[in-house]
């Protein structure tokens, strides 16, 4: 069984792995059926936005044994005026502490819309992997994301800190409703990683 393999991919690659990224998102999030549809649509949708940029964590010419074939994925793009995300971050920030506060976090941002990996395939530093090499390189001036608010210490809100990132908004809802979200951001180039201590 080969290991897995973190690779970048292109837009024409990321399309045509829709489907078992939509599985990884599945497994990982937990939403209901019926949200699924939707997530494709926008998630295709965000491939033909300014910067994207995609990495898969996948085994090839293997069985899928553990997790499918996609083990993990992570994407992103260039944070622009006119993307929803983008434009409710901006109303929050601005409404919490001004629109300058706003402005410095998400003028120049990577926007990083999904990370994950499949729970089978999580503890072994995939998404450390995933987020140092989708952010390496970029131009922006910060790197901005949302994630789970379920507590203050989820794994993924460890690895975000843990890279350097903090809390912008917490217990936040987007329109719509749902669950509530963190929205994390941290400048560019990445902090080094520096593993949060465990407790005694």
């Amino acid at each position: 069984m080969r290991d897995p393999k973190l690779r970048e991919i292109d837009e024409r690659a990321f399309l045509r792995r829709l489907n078992p990224m939509l599985d990884v998102y599945a497994s990982a999030m937990a939403p209901p059926n019926e949200q699924l549809p939707g997530r494709h649509t926008i998630m295709e949708r965000h491939s033909s936005y300014p910067g994207f940029r995609a990495f898969v964590v996948e085994r090839r010419g293997a069985l899928p044994v553990l997790a499918g074939p996609v083990q993990g994925f992570a994407y992103g793009f260039h944070g622009t005026r006119g993307q929803w995300w983008h434009d409710v971050v901006h109303q929050a920030l601005s409404d919490l502490e001004g629109p300058e506060h706003a402005e410095a976090w998400l003028d120049d941002a990577f926007e990083v819309a999904e990370l994950h990996v499949h729970p089978q395939a999580q503890g072994r530093g995939l998404g450390r992997s995933l987020l140092t090499a989708l952010c390496e390189g970029r131009p922006e001036r910060t790197v901005v994301l949302s994630t789970l608010d379920r507590t203050p210490d989820t794994p993924a809100r460890n690895l975000y800190r843990s890279v350097g990132m903090v809390d912008l908004l917490t217990d936040f809802e987007f329109p719509g409703g749902g669950p509530r979200y963190a929205v994390m951001g941290g400048t560019l180039p990445l902090a080094p990683y520096s593993p949060a201590p465990r407790s005694e």
